[in-house]
């Protein structure tokens, strides 16, 4: 445990690079993600921390009473406490920017965080649900986010996706999104994507 409060995984990268965050979906870990961000930047400090909310045993980063149902309080509380988290490693690794990269659970801290505090430069959501509308406070210029997505998804609708990615679009960032055909789960075409994005920066 750190003094922060996370579990985590760290690959201290050279100063000066960009940090990456990776972030695991419900019932993942700290290693959920860990091998696929050292494979996207491999000079870049690559964070994971672990959810600090067990749900009947498994992680997640904020609590809630159902699926699409948040307890909105300690949604609060989490991004507080993650974009706190985040700015302090940022600082201690001298990172140049702030990548973000989440999963489920993990995209929708990411994507919460990103609303609230904008710290994130880069963020790919995958498979994000945020099922209410958020406030639309600050500007989002100039942040690039990927949104991947399943076209069957039963957890995150098309159309709870989709107004993300147009609330994200309203506050001016750049947002592109990709779909696969399926559900839940991660397809090729979205590691694909999420390669492309990265190495496109």
């Amino acid at each position: 445990m750190t003094e922060s409060g996370y579990v985590h995984r760290l690959h201290a990268g050279a100063p000066g690079k960009p940090i990456l965050i990776v972030l695991h979906g419900t019932g993942g870990d700290e290693n959920q993600l860990f091998d696929f961000g050292r494979q996207l930047l491999p000079e870049a400090t690559v964070l994971a921390p672990r959810g600090d909310v067990s749900e009947h045993g498994a992680a997640r980063f904020f609590r809630r009473s159902g699926e699409g149902a948040y307890d909105m309080v300690d949604l609060s509380r989490a991004t507080e406490k993650m974009a706190a988290y985040v700015k302090a490693f940022a600082d201690e690794y001298q990172a140049s920017r702030i990548f973000g990269l989440g999963f489920s659970n993990g995209a929708n801290i990411l994507a919460n965080v990103l609303i609230e505090k904008g710290i994130f430069d880069l963020a790919v959501l995958m498979h994000p649900l945020i099922p209410f509308q958020p406030e639309a406070n600050s500007t989002l210029a100039g942040r690039k986010v990927l949104v991947t997505a399943g076209r069957r998804d039963p957890i995150a609708p098309m159309a709870v996706t989709e107004a993300l990615s147009q609330h994200l679009k309203g506050r001016g960032a750049e947002v592109g999104t990709v779909w696969h055909p399926g559900g839940h789960e991660i397809a090729p075409l979205e590691i694909d994507a999420v390669r492309d994005f990265f190495s496109g920066d």
